[in-house]
């Protein structure tokens, strides 16, 4: 397979590519900095240098063309504002899905976040910071946005806090779970076993327990 991956320099598309890569897959990490390639190229991953902020449709569906799917991996980052959760975590994975379809591109995986439920309907959670609520409601929207279009197959990935602990291979992976953490070896590897099963319209929480991934992305499918 063909596997584009926005946000390739993160910690878990990092992983991902990595895994994807030693298992024979193509795999073109988009990132904005042009510092990054080296590290994209140690990965494995073809770099393909973009700024989602403010690429156009074209420029992104031009670098999509010809994939089996595309990762949204990306987000603002730690210390940036409310506005950029907008632009990047919404706005860049609404981007992302218009130049997929654009280029014919039938798999879509999205990054999200555990808690984005509790933001549905415009609802503000006691203690929240407005930082985190902009975050929240980006990835909500861009859920809503991309499980909408019939033209995507698309599955979001809710994983918890995220950890640099070793992965274990064992996750509890359903559509609503107690709060938690995981490690980022087991997302990338949940991830990469999402790319060969058809789950379709699936939103699903991620955090860490005792069903081996491959037995618990099945039972997704």
């Amino acid at each position: 397979m063909r596997i584009v991956i926005a946000g390739a320099h993160g910690q878990v598309a990092r992983r991902l590519a990595r895994l994807l890569s030693d298992r024979g897959h193509t795999v073109v990490g988009i990132v904005r900095s042009p510092g990054h390639e080296a590290d994209l190229r140690a990965d494995g991953s073809e770099p393909a240098v973009l700024d989602l902020e403010t690429a156009s449709v074209d420029e992104v569906a031009e670098v999509v063309t010809g994939a089996d799917a595309v990762v949204f991996a990306a987000g603002a980052g730690p210390g940036s504002g409310a506005a950029r959760k907008d632009t990047v975590d919404r706005g860049a994975a609404v981007l992302l899905a218009d130049a997929a379809e654009r280029a014919g591109v039938p798999r879509y995986l999205l990054v999200s976040s555990m808690g984005v439920e509790s933001v549905a309907d415009g609802a503000r959670p006691e203690g929240l910071d407005d930082v985190f609520l902009a975050y929240l409601r980006a990835k909500r929207a861009a859920e809503l946005d991309l499980l909408a279009r019939a033209g995507l197959r698309t599955t979001v990935l809710r994983p918890g806090a995220l950890t640099d602990d070793p992965g274990t291979g064992l996750v509890t992976l359903r559509r609503s779970v107690d709060r938690g953490s995981v490690p980022r070896d087991d997302v990338a590897a949940v991830l990469a076993a999402l790319l060969d099963v058809e789950a379709d319209g699936v939103v699903a929480e991620l955090v860490a327990g005792s069903t081996p991934i491959a037995e618990a992305v099945e039972g997704l499918a």
